[in-house]
């Protein structure tokens, strides 16, 4: 039997919850673009989030209303429009190069970064494909061989770019769903053998890569430099104490912390929340994760149960990823904190998500 329901108020709840607590840490974090010779545009950063909050909150509600079946018969071509997106970040004129990476596209006075969309497009058309192999999973030929090749694609133009933390992102996604879909324990640690070996080769041949994980391995190695970012955030958790020096107090933003808006955000937040705020964080975080979990487990069908496991761990595999690089846990990634950071394309892409998960808890084998 299966129930049609309203959609899971709690689950909503928390995004909502997320969402605010975001914005005001977003709004404080980017009080230290004042302290940047950047004042002019405090407010404009500030208006353009909230701009894409309420953007995003109304494609969140849209998607909510359409049935998450839909996504089934979208599937290949969102895959093969994120693999071409992806792919013209390389192109002249229009990819755009930053700190080293080509990750986002030109579009006049916007930018975009079309690897979100890749990261949805793959978990979509990968939970649609195993509930038409199923049992197959288990097989080389059928299963593992060609889930490998459908992994291969994005992830090599992925790690082009370069963008490991997107990769590791994306690469957990791809983990949970194996599992989720019966693949054998034999393959998964071929693939996790694949993924640290692609991480080792990214280590020799890009300094950058290099440099953080030598941070990361030694946080004292060239402080002013390659250590610069770990050490300021580690200084911003630490002078947060248990309650933390108050809302628009933090003094790690102006002039020291790098990027106070994007990856750095969760110092921010926890040098003006202290330890009481960066645990409720990250409990927000954990309690997203496992109702999120609990949804895709009641669904109806294969394709729902695995659309759900994937983008519940595309979103809370990125925010532990940026928290854990924040604390010195895992070398630095440059993924934002979802429904926190500044980023338009990551936000808004995590807002569609959610509401795919949303309509997914309207419905319910019983």
């Amino acid at each position: 039997m299966r129930e049609r329901r309203k959609a899971d108020r709690f689950f909503l709840g928390i995004i909502i919850t997320l969402i605010v607590v975001g914005f005001f840490i977003f709004t404080s974090a980017s009080l230290g673009l004042l302290g940047r010779n950047a004042g002019a545009n405090f407010s404009l950063v500030a208006l353009k989030q909230l701009v894409i909050l309420i953007g995003g909150l109304g494609l969140m509600t849209v998607v909510a209303n359409i049935p998450y079946k839909k996504w089934r018969q979208w599937a290949l071509p969102l895959f093969i429009g994120g693999i071409v997106l992806t792919a013209m970040v390389f192109l002249p004129k229009i990819g755009m190069s930053a700190g080293g990476s080509r990750r986002w596209l030109s579009l006049g006075p916007l930018s975009l970064q079309p690897s979100e969309f890749l990261k949805l497009g793959f978990v979509v058309y990968l939970a649609a494909w195993c509930s038409v192999i199923k049992d197959k999973i288990k097989t080389v030929r059928f299963g593992f061989g060609p889930y490998l090749l459908l992994l291969a694609i994005p992830a090599t133009l992925i790690l082009l770019q370069p963008d490991t933390g997107t990769f590791m992102v994306f690469f957990s996604a791809a983990l949970g769903m194996f599992i989720a879909a019966g693949g054998r324990w034999l393959h998964l640690g071929a693939l996790l053998m694949t993924g640290v070996i692609l991480v080792g080769f990214m280590a020799l041949t890009r300094p950058h890569v290099r440099e953080r994980i030598m941070t990361f391995v030694n946080p004292s190695h060239d402080t002013l430099g390659s250590s610069y970012q770990l050490n300021q955030s580690l200084i911003a958790i630490g002078s947060g104490g248990i309650t933390g020096r108050g809302f628009g107090q933090s003094v790690q933003k102006f002039n020291f912390l790098p990027e106070p808006i994007g990856d750095s955000i969760f110092a921010v937040a926890s040098e003006e929340f202290g330890l009481i705020g960066s645990l409720t964080i990250i409990g927000l975080f954990v309690l997203f994760g496992l109702w999120g979990l609990k949804i895709a487990a009641r669904a109806p069908d294969t394709f729902g149960r695995l659309l759900g496991v994937g983008i519940v761990i595309l979103v809370t595999a990125q925010s532990f990823i940026n928290i854990s690089a924040m604390l010195g846990l895992i070398p630095l990634t440059g993924v934002p904190l979802v429904f926190i950071s500044h980023g338009g394309s990551a936000l808004l892409i995590a807002l569609i998500e959610v509401g795919i998960v949303l309509n997914l808890s309207r419905h319910r084998s019983t």
